[in-house]
């Protein structure tokens, strides 16, 4: 199982360097992954299956090619690609989850507050900084001047 925390943004612009290079037909097929559409990689005008990038991205950084089979699913995948600051766009589900929804649609009674006693402690009074009279910077604890000294 592949972990991609070794990825960089650098990794990831190599890949696509290369899949600009073969196009993206021969890109997939020479690394054995299947099309995603549903999950696109958008850079600079330019669009690139995220799955694949991110699997060839992994092989420049570490040497072993992440196959298809190392996503499960691609969340993970495209948390890591917008942490890297690329775009990726991804399917969203049209239905909200169902606890969003009761949420919504539950109202909520109307917030009352008491005054209640300040529990705050009283906070110790601050003394001046003491100034050198020479450099005019902050004395140190020991009350000499670093500078001056």
């Amino acid at each position: 199982m592949a972990t991609f925390s070794s990825v960089t943004r650098q990794h990831i612009l190599q890949a696509m360097v290369e899949h600009d290079a073969r196009g993206g037909d021969a890109f997939l097929a020479l690394y054995n992954f299947e099309p995603l559409p549903a999950y696109v990689l958008v850079h600079e005008g330019r669009t690139y299956d995220a799955r694949a990038v991110l699997g060839v991205a992994h092989r420049v950084a570490t040497g072993r090619m992440a196959t298809a089979d190392d996503f499960h699913g691609m969340d993970g995948a495209v948390s890591l690609l917008r942490r890297r600051g690329f775009e990726v766009s991804a399917p969203t589900a049209a239905v909200p989850s169902p606890a969003r929804a009761v949420r919504a649609s539950t109202p909520r009674a109307p917030r009352t507050t008491t005054p209640r006693a300040s529990t705050r402690t009283p906070t110790r009074e601050e003394r001046p900084l003491a100034i050198c009279p020479t450099c005019f910077q902050a004395l140190p604890a020991t009350g000499v001047c670093d500078n001056c000294s």
